[in-house]
């Protein structure tokens, strides 16, 4: 566990520390979108995150860092790095020396001519999965093995039968890795069995251990927090300000428990007065302290649909920190006074202890908002409501008029029954009552960041820095198919970026340019580097308003009590601080990642009930191996593969993002509203497939129709085309979608997938005219249940049922279109990146690389460490 040091500077601090806040559980377009600086600031210049020369020219000498390394299904990886004066150093495949996602490693980094970081894994210094959670399967009369389902092991457990706890094939099981592949056998023991993994109850349990997430808190741990009060006392109080008598409230989400903040505002003759009062976290958990370590360990807590992994034990979270209505808690105030246009004027923090008056859902704020007499119970504190609701429009207007980008991408929400079974997917209802709470805490969060910064002093930022222009300019290019006419440009790209997103208001495509233009965006994390926050236009930006469940926002709680005089705080050395932000980041990555997977496997059982029904979708994405779809009804999306579009072969248009039929012209591209039916579905994996049902469209006949003044397309019907003859099977999807032959990593897997015996069966010899007959399918009892996929290592044998039964091969790598991107973040040429990585590394193209920056190894490779090529590249394929 890393320890904070005292910075020499300030001889009185002991402390440090950090976790994330409402803005961003409230604002997912915000902080999820990723990230950019300020384009105003210095700091932005390509090359700032690299030590001096790094890409100027100057000679850069092979070294050994340290860092995090993530793996990436295909078996390459990324470095991150921990002192952050290097991007992220692409790691080849057979330079990974069987290392893990998350493992701590130290990477031998040199830099080609052309300024980018390749590396190879030297030492593997820290395991971070000790612990996995899988199917077990008998392998022989002596052993077992885990599945590696997620690839992220880089092969499956071995498991001796005397220590499987006699787990019967397909069982569920949690193992302990007892040796790594690097001491010899990737091998370990069954310590607990799950059960059945068709049983709803058991998925957020397997996800959790899969993602490696700690869930039980030591007794340690636990006998700290019970060695607290169950309320502050009056030597608590000691000099802090008392605020009992404000009318402070908190705003939360119906079932809410842990309440970081609470807001109070009144109106003064030359503008606003904000009170943003936090649960005052850092009195409590002191550094050194069981529950401290165990905090910094988890970074976040983890929120599940109807369940919640907290940061610190339930007797702080939802007790003696939570702001909780009519009881004295102890808190850290941001006091902020505000002109009538939404300038900050002036803050000031302090502790202090206060009494919310409130508790109040979004829903109860919203009615109030729409009739001021609507909620009697509330009256005692409507004025509060209405003042803040006033401010929060004032700083709504000045952030977005400033260039903060409003991307309303939809979110789901999950309604659970109490055997874990989905009910219904919804999209989230977005109410201006949300936005009031994120305007006020977003406030709070500019203050505190301009202290510090004021201060001069080492901190911890939230920063997103701007997006890439190559990247930009793939965004210019997808707005313009969808008919704008507004040139991005370069300059003032944020007011720039807004204005092109407003000519999509209320338009059917405003939904997919929004996913659009958010997946043009870097990605938000931690750093001591403060170079602003491009998404929400802000050129200090920090997370303070919810160290209940983040930790860096800890981590700044002490920070600022280090600089308004509280005995005991002090500030941290720098590079400890950098360390905890790259910690912190990962944290915030695996938790998230955690919820879209449930999320995925929560959909996925959920639509096994609407098997073989037909829905309205609208193609979100378009890749070489299929499209996404996107369904109208549900905020569900799911593949609909290339082989399945039927009518010949389709060609990938990447330039303007199209599948074009080769023979026909027929064409799909972003935003086309088509109609679907479930196909098939893989609850285990939480994969969706659609199969199109109707028509497809001729983009040359379109555009010769619509100059003639008819704009209705010429379509042409199909049903369940034949799959294509004469391709291998491992060559039908190269985009790593589906498996394929790897001939330098033996870890690779050939998937093979199977209905069920219980499949529902194509005609055997489909008429490319006919409509099929609908039955009207509703629940996963009906005749057409799931597909289901199978996905096994090329060692190792089928089960029975498995084998018995190879009619067709549905194999999606990616869970939906979020995982996809999440998978494919950044990415410059999809087309090259995982077939390439994983293959003979002979030409070296750029597009290899999962970065734009980042390439793939040449055939000159020296222990997985690319040298320097010459400046001339004769590569046929450039990068886009």
């Amino acid at each position: 566990m890393s320890k904070f040091r005292t910075s020499k500077s300030s001889s009185k601090n002991k402390n440090f520390q950090s976790k994330d806040s409402k803005d961003t559980q409230r604002s997912n377009s915000k902080n999820k979108s990723g990230g950019g600086s300020n384009s105003d600031h210095k700091s932005n210049a390509p090359g700032s995150r690299f030590k001096p020369g790094a890409r100027s020219g100057e000679s850069f000498k092979p070294q050994v860092v340290t860092g995090m390394i993530k793996r990436h299904p295909d078996g390459f990886g990324f470095l991150i790095v921990d002192n952050n004066e290097l991007e992220d150093v692409f790691v080849p495949a057979q330079a990974m020396n069987t290392a893990m996602t998350n493992d701590k490693v130290s990477v031998r980094v040199e830099q080609e001519r052309d300024g980018r970081f390749r590396g190879e894994i030297i030492k593997i210094n820290d395991r971070s999965q000790k612990k996995v959670a899988g199917k077990y399967f008998d392998l022989n009369a002596d052993f077992g093995f885990v599945k590696d389902e997620g690839r992220g092991w880089g092969q499956d457990l071995k498991i001796p039968k005397a220590q499987s706890k006699s787990a019967q094939n397909g069982q569920l099981v949690v193992a302990l890795v007892k040796t790594f592949p690097d001491q010899g056998v990737f091998q370990g023991e069954v310590t607990e069995i799950i059960g059945d993994p068709e049983s709803a109850l058991n998925d957020i349990k397997r996800v959790i251990i899969n993602q490696n997430i700690p869930d039980e808190f030591t007794a340690t741990t636990l006998a700290e927090a019970k060695l607290f009060d169950e309320n502050p006392t009056q030597k608590d109080f000691a000099g802090r300000r008392d605020l009992r008598k404000l009318d402070l409230i908190t705003i939360d989400g119906a079932t809410a428990k842990d309440f970081d903040d609470a807001v109070y505002t009144e109106m003064k003759d030359n503008g606003f007065h904000l009170i943003v009062a936090i649960a005052d976290v850092s009195h409590y958990v002191q550094p050194n302290t069981s529950i401290d370590r165990e905090a910094y360990e988890r970074g976040t807590s983890v929120y599940f649909p109807n369940f919640v992994v907290p940061m610190l034990p339930e007797a702080l979270s939802n007790g003696l920190c939570s702001l909780n209505p009519h009881l004295p808690r102890l808190a850290l105030v941001a006091d902020m006074h505000f002109d009538f246009t939404g300038e900050m004027k002036n803050s000031e923090f302090y502790e202090a202890v206060i009494e919310s008056k409130a508790r109040v859902t979004y829903g109860e704020a919203q009615q109030l908002i729409d009739d001021e007499n609507s909620m009697p119970k509330l009256n005692h504190v409507k004025d509060t409501i209405m003042r803040c609701r006033d401010l929060a429009k004032l700083l709504m207007a000045l952030r977005f008029k400033n260039g903060s980008l409003d991307l309303e991408v939809p979110e789901t929400e999950l309604v659970i029954d109490g055997t874990g079974e989905p009910i219904d997917v919804i999209r989230s209802e977005r109410l201006f009552a949300h936005r009031l709470i994120e305007e006020l805490m977003l406030a709070a969060n500019v203050a505190v960041a301009k202290f510090l910064t004021n201060k001069k002093v080492a901190a911890l930022y939230r920063v997103h820095e701007s997006p890439d222009p190559l990247k930009i300019s793939i965004l210019q290019k997808h707005l313009q198919h969808f008919g704008s006419t507004f040139q991005i440009g370069e300059h003032q790209l944020q007011k720039r970026l807004t204005k092109a997103l407003q000519e999509f208001e209320n338009k059917t495509e405003a939904s997919v340019v929004h996913i659009l233009t958010l997946r043009s965006m870097s990605q938000a994390k931690y750093t001591t580097e403060n170079v602003g926050h491009f998404g929400l236009g802000f050129t200090d930006y920090t997370h303070f308003t919810s160290p209940i469940r983040r930790y860096p926002d800890l981590i700044v709680h002490r920070l600022i009590k280090s600089q308004i005089g509280v005995p005991g705080y002090g500030l941290s050395a720098e590079e400890d601080l950098q360390t905890a932000g790259t910690w912190l980041s990962a944290c915030e990555q695996r938790s998230a990642k955690a919820e879209r997977q449930i999320q995925s496997i929560k959909k996925s059982r959920f639509m096994r009930k609407h098997l073989g029904e037909e829905f309205d979708g609208v193609v979100s994405s378009i890749t070489k191996f299929g499209m996404f779809v996107l369904l109208k009804a549900f905020n569900v999306d799911g593949l609909v593969r290339l082989e399945n579009l039927g009518l010949g072969k389709w060609i990938y248009d990447e330039e303007n993002l199209r599948l074009v039929n080769k023979g026909s012209g027929f064409a799909y591209k972003l935003g086309d509203t088509i109609k679907v039916n479930v196909s098939a579905v893989d609850v285990e994996n939480g994969q969706i497939n659609f199969e199109l049902v109707g028509q497809a469209r001729s983009e040359k006949s379109a555009s010769d129709q619509k100059s003639a003044g008819n704009s209705k397309p010429q379509k042409m019907a199909f049903t369940n085309p034949p799959a294509k003859s004469g391709r291998r099977e491992d060559k039908q999807d190269r985009s790593g979608f589906r498996g394929k032959k790897q001939s330098d990593d033996k870890s690779s897997f050939r998937k093979k997938d199977s209905f069920r015996k219980d499949a529902p069966k194509k005609s055997d010899s489909p008429s490319p005219t006919a409509t099929p007959k609908r039955t009207g399918y509703t629940s996963s009892s009906a005749t057409i249940p799931a597909r289901q996929f199978d996905f096994r290592p090329k060692h190792q044998a089928e089960e029975p049922e498995q084998a018995a039964s190879k009619q067709q091969v549905i194999k999606p790598r990616y869970s939906s279109l979020s995982d996809y991107l999440d998978k494919n973040q950044g990415t410059r040429n999809e087309k090259t990146t995982a077939k390439k990585s994983t293959t003979k590394h002979s030409s070296g193209a750029a597009s290899n690389r999962q970065d734009p920056k980042k390439r793939s190894s040449t055939s000159d490779d020296s222990g997985g460490v690319r040298k320097a090529r010459p400046e001339k590249s004769y590569r046929k394929n450039k990068p886009r």
